[in-house]
């Protein structure tokens, strides 16, 4: 029988062990965003296909092949409000919904104008996705473990974008381009049902948001038992939220606005600086004088290190989040600069352009945990999804960059001098946010409970 005690909920998830049930979740999760990425890059290995098949001209392409960004942004912006009303679990298994029928519905186009439509609906549902899983995983982890399993988690996008790449070379020539498209649209469907069933509503909103102690201790039981014997569940929360105050309130109030502001502009730069070098690198590293086979060889090196955001995360749970993604934007600037001086010996470009792009995703992909860690339980989705969301703009504002930066001829060494600023207006951004948000730093388990006492 439950007896008269108060259990604080971060306190529970610090104390006990990372059980199989939230393992659980950190599965699901990371399924989200593998197919997330293998549904965001299919585009991409399909569209040579699409230039036989269709007989279309490759500049018709581009409203296909950024119709997913404008997608991707909108379902951030408009989804993260409603998943801190609605609950993570709802909008996630929703989401999932959206891209998988679309990306079936992409199968099936006849055109490109019924293409360029189901990949901005694809957009939609992949863009909702993303925060929400980030959000939902955060509220299940320990603080010490926080920002190394959402960084984890966050590494499936880059692994589903290299499987996609794979099973798209094998698929094609078998069945087709549609079969990609099918593959990416079956596998969510079937996650779906698995997120019904096994996928919890994320406890921290359920504390937030008054559920009953039952369905409360129904969930934290499966962690431990220790709370079988619990009458109510606390949370702490920082300072400066009222109780009832919506996610987009909380992310501009007074309390907050600086901070969003920081993160939006280090996620959007950052963004600036990767689809502008990996959708120009290429033709680049080919007009400099280097053969085309060689130049992509060595523009593919650049996506390669995001799963070094493993690493950072461990940085982050032990030291200043803001400090070490700083310093990671710092360091890309630096290499990306680098690139422009190394045109002439292919060893050295080689390693810079890897080292360049191990900086560049690492960072990007540690801010998700960052935004998560900063914003209270009421306004996390939210703050997720809209960071991601204003940053979708910056791949959109990279992809033209270049194009701009070349119809002015510049010199290859100048254009990357250009490339590489954002790095330095990304970090300086973080350096802000630290000055006017100090990250505050749990240290041990007496630091944690005097803290969640308050």
């Amino acid at each position: 029988m439950p007896g008269n005690r108060n259990i604080d909920i971060q306190l529970f998830l610090n104390t006990n062990r990372f059980s199989a049930f939230q393992w659980t979740v950190f599965a699901l999760c990371f399924s989200i965003v593998l197919l997330d990425g293998f549904d965001t890059a299919a585009i991409g290995f399909i569209a040579p296909s699409l230039v036989v098949e269709w007989g279309v001209p490759r500049p018709a392409l581009a409203p296909v092949l950024s119709a997913a960004l404008f997608g991707l942004a909108a379902g951030a912006l408009f989804t993260g409000p409603l998943a801190d009303r609605f609950g993570r679990k709802l909008v996630l298994i929703f989401s999932v919904l959206v891209f998988g029928l679309a990306s079936l519905g992409s199968s099936l186009s006849a055109d490109l104008t019924m293409l360029t439509v189901f990949r901005f609906v694809t957009g939609l549902g992949l863009g909702a996705a993303m925060p929400n899983a980030v959000t939902l995983m955060n509220e299940f982890c320990p603080d010490s473990r926080r920002a190394t399993l959402t960084n984890a988690m966050f590494c499936g996008f880059p692994l589903g974008a290299a499987l996609g790449g794979f099973l798209a070379a094998w698929m094609i020539p078998l069945w087709g381009w549609r079969s990609v498209l099918q593959l990416g649209g079956i596998a969510p469907l079937i996650l779906a049902v698995l997120l019904v069933r096994f996928l919890p509503e994320s406890i921290r909103y359920m504390v937030a948001n008054q559920r009953s102690v039952e369905q409360v201790r129904a969930v934290l039981m499966r962690i431990s038992n220790s709370v079988k014997d619990a009458a109510s569940f606390t949370m702490s929360e920082p300072g400066g939220v009222k109780k009832g105050q919506s996610g987009p309130v909380i992310v501009v109030s007074g309390s907050y606005v600086v901070g969003s502001l920081m993160l939006w502009i280090s996620y959007f730069m950052g963004l600036v600086i990767f689809y502008a070098l990996i959708n120009w690198m290429p033709i680049l590293f080919k007009d400099a004088g280097i053969d085309p086979r060689t130049a992509t060889l060595i523009s593919a090196l650049f996506p390669l290190g995001g799963v070094g955001a493993i690493l950072f995360g461990w940085f982050m749970d032990r030291y200043n989040g803001n400090w070490i993604i700083a310093i990671g934007y710092g360091l890309t600037a630096i290499f990306i600069y680098a690139i422009g001086q190394s045109i002439g010996t292919i060893a050295l470009l080689m390693a810079i352009v890897f080292i360049a792009g191990t900086l560049m995703n690492t960072a990007q992909s540690s801010m998700p945990a960052l935004a998560a860690s900063f914003y209270p339980t009421q306004g996390r989705a939210t703050g997720v999804a809209w960071m991601l969301g204003v940053g979708r703009f910056g791949g959109i504002a990279g992809s033209y960059l270049v194009a701009e930066l070349s119809r002015r001829q510049l010199t290859f060494a100048e254009i990357f001098m250009v490339v590489a600023i954002p790095g330095v207006i990304a970090a300086i951004a973080l350096v802000i946010k630290q000055f006017v948000h100090p990250e505050k730093r749990i240290v041990g388990l007496a630091s944690v409970a005097g803290t969640l006492a308050h």
